[in-house]
């Protein structure tokens, strides 16, 4: 089976980029959010992103006037039920991804794949209430997915082998690096990933450096693009709470949250989005 058309669901600071990589790999792609301003705004962020690469030499214009030609924005799932393939990019929130799931189900054709995006829920129990959960998937992408390579491709109880093959392939043709893992908590990257979070938290709590001075010595010593505290701003703080929280229930106390990070939540200093975490980025808004 290949993918041909594919409907992503969400059209936030993940959303819009996982549309992106799909138009990017062929499909002719159907965007949609409950938001119709935010839909909008997506599409108008892959223009400018399209527009950025073609600038930057990365892209030639005739390919990203392509891609763009691909993407077209719908008002409701059953403008799109004749894809391949249904992204669910919606928050992180179990309820909220189940009830798509559902609802997708209920309209979509047999053979449709429904992929939910996610760092950490269950895909097994996101999608157990469909009526067809072998053609069920998790697709992890990573923050921001059009430069972020790896995408992990999470099997759930039911996913069947050729629903795995065909996403990955064709997610390989869009440039990424597909990763397969088992359904569990955490996944690979996020399971150790978090813990490199949650420990440049602790360490900031704790008063042994400044914030600029531990994501250095991780940048330096490491050789990491960013340093934790800086990709936790990118991620946003609820969504790394929200992850530690769940992996503790999950897993025991080794993921336990630093105070600090409950604080700033609390205090509403939830990263770049919102122009204050552990960083100001007010002057560059």
């Amino acid at each position: 089976m290949a993918i041909k058309k594919v409907l992503v669901i969400g059209c936030g600071q993940m959303g819009h980029g996982i549309a992106q990589v799909c138009a990017t790999g062929g499909a002719q792609v159907y965007m949609y959010d409950v938001s119709r301003p935010a839909a909008e705004r997506g599409l108008s962020k892959i223009k400018e992103s399209l527009a950025r690469s073609v600038q930057k030499g990365k892209l030639d214009a005739e390919k990203a006037a392509a891609i763009g030609a691909r993407l077209s924005l719908v008002n409701s799932y059953q403008e799109a039920t004749d894809v391949d393939m249904c992204v669910e990019a919606a928050i992180e929130n179990i309820d909220v991804k189940r009830k798509i799931a559902t609802e997708l189900d209920a309209i979509m054709a047999e053979n449709v794949i429904l992929a939910t995006t996610t760092s950490a829920l269950p895909i097994t129990e996101v999608t157990n209430k469909t009526k067809h959960p072998e053609r069920t998937i998790g697709t992890h992408f990573h923050h921001p997915p059009v430069v972020m390579r790896l995408v992990e491709i999470v099997n759930g109880y039911y996913t069947k082998p050729e629903v795995t093959e065909t996403v990955i392939d064709f997610l390989a043709k869009a440039g990424k690096v597909p990763v397969p893992c088992k359904d569990y908590p955490g996944f690979v990257s996020s399971r150790v990933g978090i813990q490199m979070i949650n420990e440049g938290i602790h360490t900031l709590y704790e008063g042994v450096s400044k914030a600029e001075d531990i994501d250095a010595a991780c940048v330096h010593g490491f050789n990491w693009p960013m340093g934790p505290l800086r990709l936790a701003d990118l991620i946003g703080l609820e969504t790394i709470l929200m992850i530690l929280e769940d992996m503790t229930a999950k897993m025991g106390p080794r993921f336990m949250p630093s105070p600090l990070l409950r604080q700033m939540v609390a205090a509403g200093r939830l990263g770049q989005k919102v122009g204050k975490g552990f960083y100001d980025y007010t002057e560059k808004r």
